[in-house]
């Protein structure tokens, strides 16, 4: 059952045609076949291993959906995560170091939805701090002493990232020191220069004798630094979910080129064991796995990642590199319709109402006039079918006692309401063909 705020949480964002940050299981529809492959594979990162996985899908099969209910299920068992929506201009895939930047301004784990950087750097001086004391060396009231051997405790741990990520150890041991000693200007500063962020004051930089910016490969190191910090204080790892890399296709050839390198790069250094306690995800449609813009282009890429997917959808193996998720049918647009209308009934004055009228013959009958907006493509038509089912049709039940969908609700959908994908759908109906 979930609270007030988070039954409100969904129902804002699907209201807006967004996909919900929180409490997906309350409304996930096919996921069962890839439940228990996916908690082995975060049970191998758990122990120290690492995974790379690619979700391919058409729009509207629920790849973002797909991936925030992974991490979801994996901040439950302790896990940091973090979402990148890859993109030509603000993120592409090529700059590691802006991925690296977005990573870590998406960082979340159960306790901070968002810029958990801090947070985890804490809880890991504090487990550094609980493991001197344990060591019975320190006196408690000593705090001096106590700084010291945390800091001689913290260059032991990241000995390992040292040898490649100098400048991570030495940021971090002067955001330690700042933030014993109360400097809390000079602390924010460090943490914003070790979190990738462009332009920190030259002063900054000096208190922990490094220079520059994080650059390509200044970024994969301090992706190894992180990961030994988030073990160190308790995690169980780090999900990365690099979503919507299809937008690689869009871009002119040799940064895609560059993109599609930097991908194979990553995958070839999580099969050498570079990053241990790290599970990456990418998606993308089937047009950037198997088109000749996409995947295709880079063969070694291609070859790492390709999956056979000519056998029926129901045979498919979630534990290959690359995993299909299957298209909305009408079944299962009704199912989501039916556990949408339990989560915003939950509670509300007008449940019977909203039970009554806005039953599975409606959410079918409504499910299909979507679908049929966009010319009958029902994969494409789960956005759209949720904004309209909760904005137009349960809002309107909930507020207006009079209201009835069947007699007073006509579906609409305004031109300004489509996204490049269900306005493609749009066109296609409209195409006549003389057979």
């Amino acid at each position: 059952m979930l609270s007030a705020q988070r039954r409100r949480e969904v129902i804002d964002a699907l209201r807006r045609g967004t996909v919900p940050q929180r409490s997906l299981d309350a409304f996930a529809v096919g996921m069962q076949q890839f439940e228990s492959t996916l908690d082995d594979e975060l049970a191998l990162v758990k122990s120290g291993g690492s995974v790379f996985k690619a979700v391919r899908g058409e729009y509207g099969s629920g790849k973002t959906f797909f991936a925030r209910w992974m991490q979801e299920r994996a901040k439950k068992d302790g896990f940091a995560v973090a979402e990148v929506q890859i993109s030509e201009t603000e993120t592409p895939l090529h700059r590691l170091e802006t991925v690296y930047r977005r990573m870590i301004e998406h960082l979340a784990t159960s306790d901070v939805d968002r810029g958990a950087l801090k947070s985890v750097f804490d809880a890991w001086f504090y487990t550094l701090e609980e493991d001197v004391l344990a060591g019975g060396a320190v006196n408690p009231n000593d705090a001096e002493g106590l700084l010291t051997k945390t800091n001689e405790l913290l260059e032991q741990r990241l000995a390992s990232v040292s040898k490649s990520a100098p400048m991570f150890a030495a940021t971090l041991r002067a955001y330690r020191e700042a933030s014993a000693h109360g400097d809390s200007a000079s602390a924010e500063g460090l943490l914003a220069w070790i979190s990738g962020q462009p332009n920190v004051a030259a002063g900054i930089k000096r208190i922990a004798n490094v220079k520059g910016e994080i650059d390509h490969f200044g970024a994969l190191s301090f992706l190894q630094g992180l990961l030994v910090v988030l073990r160190d204080a308790g995690f169980s790892g780090l999900v990365v979910v690099l979503d919507e890399v299809e937008t690689l296709q869009r871009v002119r050839g040799d940064v895609r080129e560059k993109g599609l390198n930097a991908l194979r790069q990553l995958i070839d250094e999580i099969d050498a064991g570079r990053f241990p306690g790290l599970y990456l995800m990418i998606t993308g449609t089937p047009a950037f796995f198997d088109s000749p813009q996409g995947v295709q282009r880079l063969a070694p890429l291609a070859q790492r990642l390709h999956v056979d997917f000519a056998t029926d959808a129901k045979f498919d193996n979630p534990r290959a590199v690359q995993i299909r998720l299957r298209s909305f049918s009408i079944e299962s647009l009704v199912e989501v319709g039916a556990k949408v209308r339990a989560i915003f009934s939950e509670g509300a004055d007008s449940s019977d109402r909203l039970n009554k009228l806005a039953n599975e013959n409606y959410i079918l009958q409504l499910a299909r006039a979507v679908a049929g907006k966009l010319g009958g493509r029902i994969g494409v038509a789960p956005r759209i079918f949720l904004k309209k089912f909760v904005g137009d049709v349960l809002d309107r039940i909930d507020q207006f006692p009079e209201f009835d969908p069947r007699r007073d609700y006509a579906l609409t959908i305004a031109d300004q309401e489509y996204n490049e994908y269900e306005r493609a759908a749009t066109k296609a109906s409209d195409v006549e063909l003389n057979l």
